[in-house]
């Protein structure tokens, strides 16, 4: 039987062995934990830096007993594993945060349905079953809109934005699988984030909100803190404590967010993990995002989620962002991170490289650009 707070050298059980793995790896090693990692990747960037690791598919009852039986915690780095498989492991190790709140996070429709009972506004939405209900969606939510897979979606897969009625009858036949959610579109400003720990106790430690911008659907830099009013940083860090709490969630919730052209702060998606858009605290931060993710999953008093400089985060992605590790490396004042990938295929997350400013120094766009222009800006 588990018993917490975990003491040193016990080991800490992540499902999925991607660059999140790694770094909640690294944490976790701080803290005077082991690692044992469940993948269907051999040489996975999380295996790479563990103590262990087992090679197999994430629905595998005969595997996932052996895992269990060897670590004395279970979490998971990514939302697209079995939530059955996590009941399983349940049944034999804390599994946290809990598979009630991988399913919730799974499904598009529970999430936003749960989030609309807890208070928190979405953009408007329909469940979708057929062409016909399509149909009806968009003469309510009106176009343009974005349509969606319930599951399995992430970095602008499985979706499809529609401008025209002529949109409707590709896209409907291009996303499976079905039912799909019909978004309306938000006219936004910002897109935003924040990133909020909750320990067995309920205690929250809430990272500041961040700004991020995307490429391609794929986040490109985040800016921390993020440049808004104090009410809409407010506003959305109460959201994020807000979702965690309501989740009853132990461990760690991102929770991306959009500020709309009247300053109103909406939900997009929740992350019950690490987040790429808090990767900044790494290096920003007495304690980062990976290490309060261990700290509340191995039951540990949680420190204050606060800053001591600004910072700029930016992926490498794909070929292209390889190519810059070079630069990356000769230029004083970027701090690099290698995610250990094999291969760099287009759209694959590589590293991220982040540059420090002062606490409150955080500068405008054509000083940030100036920072990171061996990068590109």
């Amino acid at each position: 039987m588990t018993r917490f707070p975990l003491p040193p050298n016990a080991t800490i059980g992540l499902v999925g062995g991607g660059q999140l793995g790694r770094m909640s790896a690294l944490a976790a090693a701080r803290l005077g934990y082991r690692c044992h990692i469940l993948t269907r990747e051999t040489d996975s960037p999380a295996a790479q830096v563990s103590h262990g690791v087992t090679i197999s598919d994430y629905s595998d009852p005969v595997s996932l007993r052996a895992f269990a039986d060897g670590v004395d915690v279970i979490s998971f780095e990514f939302e697209n594993v079995s939530a059955e498989g996590l009941d399983l492991l349940a049944s034999i190790r804390p599994v946290r945060p809990s598979p009630s709140v991988l399913r919730i996070s799974q499904d598009r429709v529970e999430e936003k349905t749960f989030l609309n009972g807890a208070g928190v506004a979405t953009a408007p939405w329909a469940r979708v079953e057929s062409r016909g209900e399509l149909d009806e969606a968009v003469r309510r939510l009106g176009l343009p809109a974005v349509l969606k897979t319930t599951r399995l979606g992430y970095d602008g897969k499985g979706q499809a934005t529609l401008r025209a009625v002529e949109d409707l009858d590709g896209a409907w036949d291009r996303l499976d699988p079905k039912p799909l959610v019909l978004e309306g579109f938000v006219d936004f400003a910002q897109e935003i984030s924040v990133v909020v720990a909750r320990g067995e106790d309920g205690d929250l430690s809430c990272f500041d909100t961040v700004e991020n911008r995307h490429r391609d659907h794929i986040l490109d830099l985040t800016l921390a803190p993020a440049r808004i009013s104090q009410a809409a940083d407010q506003a959305a860090r109460a959201i994020g404590c807000r979702v965690a709490e309501a989740l009853d969630v132990v461990g760690l919730l991102a929770v991306e967010m959009f500020i709309d052209s009247g300053g109103n702060v909406l939900v997009n998606e929740i992350a019950p993990r690490p987040h790429n858009s808090g990767h900044w605290t790494i290096d920003a931060c007495p304690a980062s995002q990976f290490e309060l993710h261990i700290r509340a999953i191995a039951g540990l008093a949680l420190p204050p989620a606060t800053r001591h400089s600004d910072a700029v985060m930016k992926n490498l992605i794909g070929p292209e962002g390889m190519a810059l590790w070079p630069a990356a490396l000769a230029e004083p004042g970027l701090i690099p991170h290698l995610y250990g990938k094999a291969a760099a295929l287009p759209g694959r997350k590589m590293g991220h490289v982040t540059r420090l400013f002062p606490r409150g120094g955080l500068p405008g766009d054509f000083g940030v650009d100036a920072a990171l222009a061996v990068l590109g800006g």
